[in-house]
């Protein structure tokens, strides 16, 4: 597809993020090997850490919960996710011996720049992500790693977080390296699965823009949607439901899956679907379990009368059955999964926001960078 044939930035760079993931893949590997020169200080770095505190705001915060689940099912190393404009406030005696992460597209956003100059003012190890090589925080932690993500003009991060989401799962495998949890021959596994991706996002992307258009006008009378994800999942239901609400002006929240039933069924009706992350790796025994709960789920739900709209492994004929509209993604590791499952959400967001008339790239009072603490 031509740059002509894009309406907006934020559908073009929906349709740049299989090259974009090459770039950061080109970046930091060596065909399926880490490069030394760049990782070997970020492996010291893990092997000092006896916990660790990302810190983070909006969509950057979203890959900072994904990131906390993939390097603590890794590595076991507790992992603390703390909003930026919250944590200069918290007390120092909380994470006392943590090495802290920054995440940020702009590496310039005043409130997570503010809690790198505090995390340096109390002694911790320091490390920023961000998409902006030269940035101030690229320069004042003590290791930084560019996201290579390019420039990016629409105002609702897409190719930008996909990259922060690969950069981080690139981080959770040197973590697990480092302190002795995963072997070179795996390592080398874990990295040709993730050199795939670009492909797969690639093949998948015309069919995914055709049904997120046809979901969009399904449920186009929805005054507020339910996102829905287990474990890593969950933190992407986080982002599709920013992302909707930004992009369209339509309210939606981001819940763990099991704790709809805890009072936010209540809203479920007509004119309020749910969005279902239900992707899985039937591999992995805890994402299968995950996988059954979120079943269970989606019958009691069925009787409830909800509509439901789920991200689903590609010919998985249950969960067509239990939603009023699927949409497949290609099978892959649990901890990848994020990085299929959230490009139809943001192309859902996206056409929702088209039918809304809303103009998608410059959203009404949003800024790309939040530039006051």
């Amino acid at each position: 597809m031509s740059t002509e044939e894009f309406a907006h930035a934020m559908l073009r760079e929906i349709h740049e993020q299989p090259e974009a993931l090459e770039r950061l893949l080109d970046a930091y590997l060596d065909g399926d090997s880490l490069k030394p020169a760049i990782f070997d200080p970020v492996r010291a770095w893990f092997r000092a850490a006896s916990q660790l505190v990302i810190v983070a705001s909006g969509s950057s915060r979203h890959a900072g919960l994904a990131a906390e689940i993939m390097v603590e099912d890794r590595t076991g190393l507790a992992v603390d996710v703390e909003y930026a404009s919250e944590y200069s406030y918290r007390g120092s005696n909380t994470t006392p011996d943590a090495a802290v992460l920054v995440i940020s597209q702009s590496g310039e956003t005043a409130d997570t720049l503010a809690s790198l100059r505090e995390a340096k003012r109390r002694g911790h190890a320091t490390m920023a992500v961000t998409n902006v090589p030269g940035s101030t925080m690229m320069r004042e932690a003590d290791h930084a790693l560019s996201t290579e993500a390019g420039k990016e003009f629409a105002i609702p991060a897409t190719k930008s977080f996909l990259n922060q989401l690969a950069l981080l799962h690139l981080l959770s495998l040197v973590a697990a390296e480092a302190r002795g949890l995963l072997s070179a021959a795996n390592l080398r596994v874990e990295l040709a699965a993730m050199r795939a991706l670009p492909g797969q996002i690639r093949g998948a992307l015309a069919g995914w823009r055709v049904r997120a258009q046809q979901c969009a006008a399904a449920f186009h009378d929805a005054k507020t949607f339910l996102f829905l994800g287990r474990g890593v999942h969950y933190p992407i239901a986080r982002e599709g439901a920013l992302k909707l609400k930004e992009s369209s002006y339509v309210h939606a929240e981001g819940y763990p899956s099991g704790e709809v039933l805890h009072g936010p069924n209540a809203l479920v009706a007509d004119d309020v679907p749910l969005v279902v992350l239900a992707a899985y790796d039937a591999t992995w025994q805890e994402s299968a379990t995950r996988y059954e709960r979120t079943v269970n789920l989606l019958e009691i739900l069925k009787k409830q009368g909800a509509r439901v709209l789920a991200i689903a492994n590609a010919g998985d004929a249950t969960i067509a059955a239990l939603a009023e509209q699927t949409i497949e993604v290609p099978l892959a590791e649990e901890h990848l999964l994020p990085l299929l499952e959230v490009v139809p959400l943001q192309l859902f967001a996206y056409y929702v926001a088209i039918q809304n008339g809303v103009d998608v790239d410059r959203p009404r009072n949003l800024t790309k960078s939040v530039p006051v603490a």
